[in-house]
């Protein structure tokens, strides 16, 4: 008998459809508010805008029908909401400028890239927990991928780092497509290695009360060969936020796998010895921190490369206030990198406070769905991966909000799916289809059979002998009589 409580695939797609139509209805009036305050009419991008983000957001709502078609239906809506907020914002803010719309129509075909890199993992990822046969090839391309910028003539740069490759007026930033093979890697060997690691372990105890575990030194390697590697792309690319971001999500994905939280410590306890070591030896890592703890001291403000950003963004940020000044106001348009770095710097002065708090509960609500799915998820690989890449989105927008907001240093990181860039904006992307993909699997895996009205599970037929046959007839007979 079918659950009628048992949510069907039919039903979870009518509300994910009802919600992206309301996603886009939120896109077309922000980006026609904004039209109107700067220019008193209708943005002239609005029609091309408006197709691509419908189109290809629909277009994966209708693969998801016959793809994955028990698919967390908040998943779509909401990172479609948070990729039409990012376009509004960067089209207002060149357009307040006077600068050309050419920042954001860029911005717009990532978005299209991004959309169809979602139905491109869509249709190849069948299985999510196929990705763990070649663990060691996933390695070996995001430490490519990680690398690439440190190469003659391609590898470009700036700003006190080297992540980028140019190729003429393009650049990429390959370690936001690095994350993803690493986090496989990571996900396919914890799942392998989760047992050793967590009861590979000598007890520290005082008056026979433990006080702590210290893993066996054999069994340091991973820990030791993540911490070399991240010191490794920090002194190769001087990029201090990768180096933190690949380190940390090293320890989140070791925490899930083993529950030990000694790990936690010692990993922790290595990558501040090795973040004092750049310390002393980069100058730009002195130069954070300096802005850091002293932002509003004249020297520091008025240095090279000083603190006049963050600053600025502060008062920026104080400008909105609780609803926002709006576009045509304020001096979010002209601070550096107001489309990127500091894009919540932006949210918050067009939008105020009241407009944050809404984009960034929309984007917990989006990691806390994959994180419902990774809890869900019965294979030890999918669900280390499911975690790994939520915490990796978690991570990047805390990294950026605390460094706007001076509670860690600024490193530069950016906001998936709302900052310029279109590395970023097509791993987000691919990162949701697997999360979809993913939540389709886990979801059909806990729905008993036959409550989805598709199809029913039959138990094989059991052939006994004579004799037991005749015995299971006269238990029955007897039964009956009773």
């Amino acid at each position: 008998m079918t659950d009628e409580t048992t949510p069907r695939p039919g039903r979870r797609r009518t509300t994910e459809l009802a919600m992206l139509l309301l996603a886009l209805a939120v896109f077309v009036v922000g980006l026609c508010l904004t039209g109107l305050e700067l220019h008193g009419r209708l943005p002239d991008v609005l029609w091309l805008f408006t197709a691509v983000l419908s189109g290809g957001g629909l277009a994966v709502h209708v693969a998801l029908r016959f793809l994955a078609p028990w698919a967390d239906p908040l998943l779509l809506p909401l990172a479609v909401l948070l990729n039409g907020i990012g376009l509004t914002v960067i089209w207002g803010l060149h357009a307040e400028a006077g600068d050309s719309a050419a920042v954001a129509l860029r911005q717009l075909l990532w978005t299209g890239l991004g959309l169809l890199s979602c139905l491109a993992t869509l249709l190849l990822v069948r299985r999510p927990q196929r990705l763990q046969r070649y663990p060691y090839v996933s390695a070996l391309a995001g430490l490519a991928l990680l690398a690439a910028p440190v190469l003659p003539v391609i590898g470009l740069d700036q700003y006190g780092a080297r992540r980028w490759l140019s190729f003429g007026e393009f650049t990429v930033q390959p370690s936001e497509f690095a994350k993803i093979p690493l986090v496989v890697f990571l996900a396919a060997y914890l799942g392998v290695k989760r047992d050793a690691l967590a009861l590979a372990a000598s007890q520290i105890t005082v008056r026979g009360v433990k006080v702590f575990s210290v893993p066996r030194m054999r069994d340091m390697g991973p820990m030791t060969a993540a911490w070399s590697v991240a010191i490794l792309i920090l002194v190769g690319t001087r990029d201090l936020g990768t180096s933190l971001l690949l380190f940390t999500l090293f320890l989140a994905m070791l925490y899930t796998a083993t529950q030990r939280k000694s790990w936690v410590g010692i990993g922790l306890a290595m990558f501040l010895v090795g973040a004092y070591a750049a310390y002393l030896l980069f100058w730009h890592i002195r130069q954070r921190v300096a802005i850091w703890l002293h932002a509003f001291s004249p020297d520091v403000y008025h240095a090279r490369q000083g603190s006049a950003q963050v600053v600025d963004g502060l008062f920026a940020l104080a400008d909105g206030g609780l609803f926002g000044t709006g576009f045509g106001e304020g001096r979010a348009a002209s601070l550096f990198a107001a489309d990127s770095d500091l894009i919540v710097v932006s949210l918050g002065e067009k939008f105020g406070l009241a407009g944050v708090a809404a984009v960034l509960m929309a984007t917990l609500l989006l990691v806390e769905r994959a994180f419902r799915t990774a809890l869900s998820a019965r294979e030890t690989f999918v669900k280390l991966m499911t975690t790994g890449l939520a915490f990796l989105w978690a991570f990047q927008v805390f990294v950026v909000v605390g460094g706007v907001t001076r509670l860690i240093p600024l490193s530069g990181m950016t906001t998936p799916l709302l900052a310029v860039g279109g590395s970023s904006l097509v791993t987000s992307w691919i990162t949701v289809g697997l999360w979809l993909r993913v939540s389709s699997e886990v979801r059909r895996a806990a729905v008993p059979p036959g409550s989805d009205g598709t199809a029913t599970v039959e138990l094989p037929r059991v052939v006994v002998s004579g004799a037991s046959a005749r015995a299971v007839a006269a238990s029955r007979t007897s039964t009956a009589r009773e």
